[in-house]
């Protein structure tokens, strides 16, 4: 009997044992959560827009239509209003006998507009995003065409794409939260929840965030041979958890791990408009198509307030425009909250400040240059990972 009792001390031991780096882990939340409240606290937009508003919103979700989820209309505009986004782009999976994209969320619902896409799945399995989602040519050779003007395809999960050589998409997902979720390790991931689930349920993100290095590398070569949007993917289905459900299909215990709330307060997109338009769907694909538009990893710190402009004494232009290489042609990058600023030029970092607002930078050389800033206040790991992606300016 001693032994036995000896026997379960040490299991009980090892077991409180392994649990000090979930605890350590948990009190890093809390000082995560501190130090981004402190940045928040600090948030400031400067006079730089130029005739443009920004709007945010989110992109690639799903609802119980197209399988993979149960999540209900009701469930997605409520999350939508809670963090007060402006719109939600759908991208249902494509289904046989009924149009998943016409029966989805569309139009204006409880102040959010919603433009009803489709995720297509093609015949080599590559995925693509279809806005609005309506039938897509095969993307086999370089004569795709889309069915309908004003039509966006976006590449969805870039890492397994495969049709590159075809000219029928206009971006691609350089982030996408599914992807990036699939390194988490299981064990890992469930003693997070057990231990920081009720506290930081949003936070419990920051634990598996990395930048995607791969994603990056691929839209930087793409960006040498012609203009490629930058785009993330919210990848929404809320129906990741743990439930106790009864013969009838009622649940009688569950934990949701990516509720719509959460999803939607991960990583978002943040588009600009010219101030003389609506917000409407017709407008909002455009400045999409454009590149007028960043992404903003918002569970940090608001990313509203962020531009990245250039000029030239003659033009004035954003992210996603081109503009003429002249003596006096400048790029200037504000933060809403001091950061480090890196400056990419076709794929290569060419600089990178640390805590500040504001930076100008005399262009000498054509070229395409896009924006990554990192707030290295809130600490190792998140503050070694992007805060803002931007789309490119070319230098033409």
């Amino acid at each position: 009997m001693k032994r036995v009792k000896k026997v379960l001390l040490v299991l009980l031991l090892l077991m409180l044992v392994s649990q000090i780096p979930f605890a350590y882990r948990r009190y890093k939340l809390h000082k995560l959560n501190s130090a981004i409240q402190l940045a928040n606290s600090k948030h400031n937009v400067l006079e730089t827009d130029q005739g443009y508003k920004e709007y945010r919103g989110v992109a690639h979700v799903h609802s119980f239509l197209g399988g993979h989820s149960s999540g209900q209309f009701a469930d997605i505009i409520s999350a939508a209003q809670a963090n007060q986004l402006q719109f939600v782009i759908m991208t249902e999976h494509k289904e046989k006998d009924f149009d998943t994209a016409e029966m989805t969320l569309k139009g204006d619902h409880g102040g959010v507009l919603f433009v009803n896409g489709n995720e297509v799945s093609l015949p080599n399995d590559d995925r693509l995003l279809v806005l609005p989602g309506t039938p897509f040519a095969d993307l086999s050779g370089q004569s795709s065409q889309r069915n309908l003007p004003g039509q966006v395809g976006i590449v969805a999960y870039p890492e397994s794409f495969k049709s590159w050589q075809s000219t029928a998409y206009d971006g691609i997902e350089v982030y996408n939260v599914y992807s990036n979720a699939r390194q988490i390790n299981p064990i890992v991931a469930f003693f997070d929840v057990l231990w920081s689930h009720r506290s930081y349920p949003d936070l419990l993100f920051a634990s598996f965030y990395k930048r995607p290095d791969e994603n990056l590398r691929r839209w930087d070569q793409l960006l040498t041979t012609r203009k490629v949007i930058g785009l993330a993917g919210n990848d929404a289905h809320a129906n990741i958890g743990l439930s106790l459900i009864d013969s009838s299909g009622k649940t009688l215990v569950g934990l949701q791990l990516d509720p719509y709330p959460t999803s939607f307060h991960l990583v978002r997109l943040h588009v600009l408009l010219p101030t003389d338009q609506k917000l409407d769907q017709t407008n909002l694909l455009a400045a999409l198509r454009e590149g007028h538009c960043f992404i903003g990893f918002d569970l940090f710190g608001d990313t509203s307030g962020f531009r990245f402009t250039a000029k030239n004494g003659a033009e004035n232009r954003i992210q996603g425009d081109e503009i003429a290489l002249t003596q006096n042609t400048r790029l200037e990058i504000a933060l809403p909250v001091a950061g480090s600023i890196r400056l990419v030029k076709d794929g290569s970092a060419i600089g990178n400040d640390g805590q500040i607002t504001f930076k100008e930078f005399e262009v000498k050389e054509k070229g395409v240059y896009r924006v990554e800033v990192y707030l290295p206040q809130l600490g190792r790991p998140v503050g070694d990972q992007p805060w803002i992606i931007s789309n490119p300016i070319y230098v033409r």
